[in-house]
């Protein structure tokens, strides 16, 4: 499960990578910047365009040097700029400065405005101006060259971290940060990345392994981790020959009201879809036929005519997921808070269910401990309170979790996982997802996992994943904009065998070394899948 771990950690990692390794740093940064020079040649394998790197002068700007070096020594045609506006040089820096005068390189130095270099939209950026260490904003003449790389519509890459943007908090002057397509980051993802308010720093990004001492980062203690296939798959249980319903357990899905009963039949599907050997769908009267003609495989429990008032359940449910489409009639209101009084089974919560919570917060302290609460943002908002940002969003989802001692899914591009002071952000999905009954089948997958025994936090995290990656494959076949709920719970096989599928093995081919490589097959250099 990769880690997401602090500046102050990665500094110290490659701090021990160097010692550990009996190397410089400038060796540890020569193999940096070769790496992302490799990087780009796979991908442009000699293509004439003009590749503009801006560079800073500290460790960052090194890392765009070497960049530069490599990339002028295989043909491309590179402009190198350094922003030479005062700031210290690192010592790194003003070695790769020096070895790139050595093959005859001179890097256009900016010390104004009107240097700016002119930069075409056909051109590639190079973004080496900023590392994540940055905690002041961007001023003056840097700002100046911020404004101006984001104004080319070229295609931006940063090295590491788009300039200008903040590791550990939040940006203050949003026209000060470049606006990157794809960034390749460091040995780890990072926080920055995950959250919605930097959404438009980079558009695209993945992590490149630079070798980083694996026994610290082992060792780093951290409460952020990012979710892959590789951490989800362990958990899958895979069912016996001799094996019947009744050891896949109950799940109850208790919601519905008058013109509502969509979110309800969207969470037993999702719930019986998912493997739950029993579902039964407790909802008002009116949607009896609705519920019973749409999906036969479950059994029905009725309440009043149109909205839940009793909630006197018959069955015993092993989970129950309640909420969806639910309403919040002052007689649901009454019959539950008086459910809440009297039930022990654990409670996958959604939608009105936290709704009503949110108005009378008392609430919380009669859900079962590792029930599972699965909030969109203006849901978990109407919880806790505004915030000031997504930093003190993701304070305040850990704090509430630890409190009452629940899980927290916090949906959204990278949901957010909340169990006992850590956050787990999911990596699958996209915006197909957007669309209405996406989180009554969310309710209903984490419900139905519950059911067949997975610990409540297991099924959060695997309810999630499978959730988003049945956007994914779905992506085959479809658009964004045709994607609806049910095609999710269509999907769930397709995510589940995707779960399983082993991943081939990478043979990456050797690193171009040489004059000559500059003639190679326009395949080599890449990946090869064996």
């Amino acid at each position: 499960m990769p880690k997401i771990l602090s500046v102050k950690q990665l500094y110290a990692a490659d701090t021990a990578t160097v010692k550990k390794n009996d190397i410089s740093f400038i060796d540890l940064m020569e193999h940096v910047g070769t790496l992302c020079f490799q990087w780009i040649h796979d991908r442009l394998q000699g293509d004439p365009i003009t590749i503009q790197i801006f560079c800073g002068t500290g460790n960052n700007g090194g890392d765009g040097l070497v960049i530069a070096r490599h990339l002028k020594q295989y043909g491309y045609n590179v402009k190198t700029h350094i922003i030479n506006c005062g700031n210290d040089r690192s010592e790194v820096f003003l070695k790769n400065y020096d070895r790139l005068k050595e093959i005859g390189v001179w890097a256009e130095m900016i010390t104004c405005e009107s240097e700016l270099p002119a930069v075409s939209e056909n051109d590639m950026v190079v973004d080496a101006i900023f590392g994540l260490g940055l905690s002041r904003k961007p001023e003056n003449l840097i700002k100046k060259v911020i404004e101006h790389i984001n104004a080319s519509n070229a295609f931006v890459l940063s090295i590491d971290f788009p300039s200008g943007l903040y590791a550990e908090k939040s940006v203050t002057d949003t026209v000060s940060v470049v606006m990157a397509y794809h960034t390749l980051t460091f040995q780890t993802p990072k926080l920055a990345f995950l959250l919605p308010e930097n959404r438009y720093y980079t558009k695209t990004w993945e992590v490149l392994d630079i070798g980083l001492d694996a026994e610290y980062i082992y060792n780093a203690k951290t409460d952020n981790y990012l979710l892959y296939k590789q951490d989800i798959k362990p958990m899958y249980r895979f069912r016996e020959k001799f094996s019947h319903k009744g050891e896949f357990g109950h799940a109850v899905i208790i919601g519905g009201s008058y013109g509502k009963m969509g979110a309800v039949t969207l969470s037993t599907r999702a719930a019986i879809s998912i493997g739950s050997g029993l579902v039964t769908a407790h909802i008002p009267q009116c949607g009896y036929q609705i519920i019973q003609t749409s999906v036969p495989e479950i059994m029905v429990e009725v309440d009043a005519e149109n909205e839940m008032q009793n909630f006197n359940i018959k069955v015993n449910a092993s989970v129950i997921g309640i909420g969806v489409g639910m309403g919040t009639h002052i007689e649901t209101v009454k019959g539950f808070t008086k459910f809440l009084n009297k039930n022990k089974v654990p409670l996958v919560l959604d939608a009105d269910a936290l709704n009503i919570i949110s108005k009378n917060k008392e609430l919380l302290k009669l859900v079962p401990e590792n029930s599972v609460l699965t909030p969109h943002p203006k849901e978990f908002e109407r919880l806790v309170g505004k915030w000031k940002n997504d930093y003190d969003k993701l304070k305040k989802l850990r704090s509430l979790s630890k409190k009452h001692k629940i899980i927290i899914v916090l949906k959204g591009a990278y949901s957010a996982i909340a169990h006992e002071g850590s956050l787990f952000f999911n990596s699958t999905g996209n915006p197909a997802l957007s669309t209405a009954g996406s989180g009554d089948v969310l309710t209903g997958i984490i419900t139905g996992l519950i059911a067949q025994n997975y610990h409540p936090f297991e099924a959060a995290k695997m309810g999630v994943y499978l959730h988003g990656k049945t956007a994914e494959l779905a992506m085959k076949i479809k658009v964004y904009e045709t994607f609806i709920a049910s095609d999710i719970i269509e999907y769930l096989s397709s995510a589940i065998m995707d779960l399983l599928i082993k991943e081939p093995k990478v043979v990456p081919q050797k690193e171009a070394t040489s004059e000559n490589d500059k003639k190679a097959k326009p395949d080599e250099g890449k990946e090869m899948y064996i």
